[in-house]
């Protein structure tokens, strides 16, 4: 079955810039701004310009140059945001959920950056 993209949602909303946001960084094919509703002192949300739903579809289906761009993007974040321990920062958490089981709440592939203080386990064990 194909992955389906509901072009509604509101990531896709503010890339059109009908929502605005609190930008960290745009490039060619991505955007990364600060989560509305931070879980930590730095939580970042990093989204592909092309209309992926999840990471796999996004690995699968985007161009070289998306993933590269996407990649170096994150990179930049964690820079910019002073949480790479290649800068001397403590660590970060990336995270992308996907679909109904890894309780993806917007339907565009988006990766979360959270750093800024420990964040304890990842998973309980229940």
């Amino acid at each position: 079955m194909p992955f389906a993209y509901d072009d509604q949602n509101i990531f896709a909303k503010i890339l059109r810039g009908e929502i605005p946001n609190d930008t960290v960084l745009e490039t060619e094919h991505t955007l990364a701004f600060n989560d509305i509703q931070p879980q930590a002192p730095v939580h970042v949300l990093i989204i592909p310009k092309g209309a992926y739903v999840s990471h796999d579809h996004f690995a699968a289906e985007a161009s070289e140059a998306e993933i590269v761009d996407f990649t170096r993007a994150t990179a930049e974040v964690c820079r910019k945001t002073g949480v790479t321990l290649g800068e001397g920062g403590e660590g970060f958490r990336s995270i992308a959920n996907a679909g109904a089981h890894g309780v993806q709440d917007v339907p565009h592939y988006h990766l979360h950056i959270l750093g800024g203080r420990p964040l304890g386990r990842m998973l309980s064990k229940d």
